[in-house]
């Protein structure tokens, strides 16, 4: 991506704020040619003392100048104080406003986009907020660039140069030729550092990550008393950081040494040229002062180039990440436009998944799940259960093979229009930042206070809500997780839709809990399309219909009495269930207080 690229990336959230651009041009024209109010002024007293001093004039016929320069130079520092607080004011209030566009509009585009994005090495957490925050950061940094420190300093640079040419050309064309000069070396300078800017880039995502990293898994670490581990993994990679810092900086040293050094030469060359032609008779005293001031407005945007030429490599680069999350196109959900009345019956013909990293998660699937009837899913972990829910829920997209709802294409219906007809309950549901209340009532927007307690009475989590420091409007996210699966499940009761998903919904609870939440299913499944994922024996015999999963495929299926009979693998998963419950002492357990009683 090179500069033109990126501005014409930039120009549709700059275009809303047009009048603030015309603005901030308008003071950027004043503030060029104040800026050139004290070359003229010098010259202009210069010239005129001179020719005093000559007459033998003194104070007494020269108060006219300094009262006619000191009015000048202060209404001149008046005009430019108010111009550069207009330019800085606009250009930092069109920053916010296009900081605020660039991430709304990245976050909504995100949320467009199919669940394996996110799935992807290179789209993890860390690696994505850092591109999002530096993307944004070095973008409208870029736009503040431009109208504060280019867009002026230039302006007041090409204004410059065009008086040293119209008062003489053989000085302005030596003021000239130093600017390519310097423009080419800081061109290289910027080829140098590309490639180790993007090591930077790519360091500083690791970095990111990896903090995020221990963080979440700060209590395994302390466990297994692994913190020196974690400590010289992230010395590791700060190691690495800090020398791509250090190439980069001595590089940056190198090319800023031969720029001011460059610029000097300018400086020299205009002493000894203005002083040449005042010598010989062609110009007065006062331009040598003229051209030297005006070469400075010529050389400031210049010296300043260096600063600005890093800024904006610094944003072209993390221009290119941000843009490839903002463009990412074929990334987004897929979505057909049926709205179909929804019955729940889903057919899978010779279905094939595989992840985004090659794992081969299903293989030739074909089930019928029928509508208003219970439908468990049985495997031993790593089978292809979730996945497949997953599939059914359009969050991924079949390999090969064919999924139907009610007879059309899942495809062809519209994605927010089937969730919007499904109930999700995973193993770990997400509990969001916020109080109890809007966390129940994510299942339903426009849901009463009335409704939400309803549904947290039908999750068994009522009762504990009311005895927790101010109740429904608690946060969250200081419930324990047992309580946390249960406002999920009652966000479920509250959306309650025709098709439920329900994986291990009662994994984290204990066991009086997974009884009460049992009973509320058990309400709420009636009438309904229901396929389950569970470890629960007393779930799984209470299901319809049963399919077996092993590494991906289907290997049996049936109901209970039948798959339990057959010997497979149905009867090895529900044995081994049986016996981590040690159904053996609780059936004797059970027995004992028939016979006492």
């Amino acid at each position: 991506m090179n500069l033109w690229h990126l501005f014409l990336k930039l120009r549709p959230f700059v275009r809303p704020y047009r009048l603030l651009v015309i603005a901030t041009l308008v003071l950027t024209l004043i503030g060029s040619l104040t800026a050139q109010v004290n070359a003229l002024t010098l010259k202009y007293a210069v010239d005129s003392i001179n020719k005093l001093v000559e007459a033998g004039s003194g104070l007494a016929q020269g108060w006219h100048i300094l009262i006619t320069i000191t009015a000048i130079l202060l209404g001149k520092e008046v005009l430019n104080a108010i111009v550069q607080f207009g330019q800085k004011f606009y250009g930092e209030k069109l920053r916010i406003l296009v900081s605020e566009d660039l991430a709304q509009s990245i976050i909504e585009k995100f949320l467009t986009y199919r669940l394996a994005f996110f799935n992807q090495d290179n789209n993890q957490a860390g690696k994505l907020q850092t591109r999002i925050d530096r993307g944004i950061g070095s973008l409208t940094r870029l736009v503040q660039i431009f109208f504060i420190d280019i867009l002026p300093l230039f302006t007041s640079a090409i204004i410059a140069l065009a008086l040293m040419f119209y008062a003489n050309f053989w000085v302005g064309l030596v003021a000239l030729c130093i600017v390519p000069i310097y423009f080419w070396i800081t061109y290289k300078q910027a080829q140098k550092l590309g490639g180790w800017r993007r090591k930077l880039r790519d360091g500083r995502e690791k970095k990111s990550q990896g903090i995020l990293g221990i963080i979440n898994s700060i209590t395994v670490i302390k466990s297994f008393n692994r913190e020196h581990i974690e400590a010289e993994k992230q010395l590791k990679l700060q190691t690495e950081l800090t020398e791509n810092q250090m190439r980069t900086r001595q590089t940056s040293f190198v090319f800023d040494g031969l720029k001011t050094f460059l610029e000097q030469i300018g400086v020299v060359l205009i002493i000894i040229l203005t002083s040449y032609f005042v010598l010989a008779g062609q110009m007065s005293i006062g331009m040598i002062m003229f051209h030297v001031l005006l070469f400075n407005n010529v050389s400031a945007p210049i010296r300043s180039l260096h600063r600005i030429y890093d800024e904006v490599n610094d944003a072209m680069i993390y221009s290119e990440s941000f843009f490839t999350i903002l463009e990412a196109d074929d990334e987004i959900e897929t979505s057909g436009n049926l709205k179909p009345n929804i019955q729940g019956k889903f057919e899978l013909k010779n279905v094939d998944f595989s992840y985004p990293n090659g794992h081969r998660a299903l293989q030739h699937i074909n089930m019928t799940i029928q509508p208003n009837k219970i439908t468990a899913l049985v495997g031993l972990s790593g089978a292809g259960k979730s996945t497949l829910i997953s599939l059914l829920d359009k969050f991924y997209q079949p390999e090969a093979g064919q999924i139907l709802l009610d007879g059309i294409d899942l495809e062809d219906i519209d994605t927010h229009f089937l969730r919007e007809h499904i109930g999700l309950v995973l193993q770990k549901n997400h509990i969001f930042q916020g109080s109890i209340f809007e966390n129940i009532r994510y299942g339903k927007t426009d849901a009463s206070l009335e409704d939400v307690m309803n549904a947290a009475k039908k999750a068994s989590i009522h009762e504990q809500i009311l005895k927790v420091p101010h109740a429904y409007d608690a946060d969250a996210l200081m419930l324990s997780g047992g309580q946390q699966q249960r406002i999920a499940l009652a966000r479920m009761f509250l959306k309650n839709p025709p098709i439920i998903f329900l994986d291990e919904p009662t994994a984290s609870l204990d066991a009086i809990a997974t009884e009460q939440i049992k009973k509320s299913l058990d309400e709420i499944k009636q009438g309904r399309t229901v396929i389950i994922i569970s470890h629960s024996l007393s779930q799984i015999i209470d299901a319809d219909y049963t399919y077996v999963m092993k590494e991906g495929q289907i290997v049996e299926h049936g109901e209970h009495d039948d798959l339990y009979h057959q010997d497979g693998t149905y009867k090895e998963i529900f044995d081994a269930m049986a016996k981590s419950l040690n159904i053996d002492k609780i059936a004797k357990t059970f027995e004992d207080e028939e016979t006492h009683s």
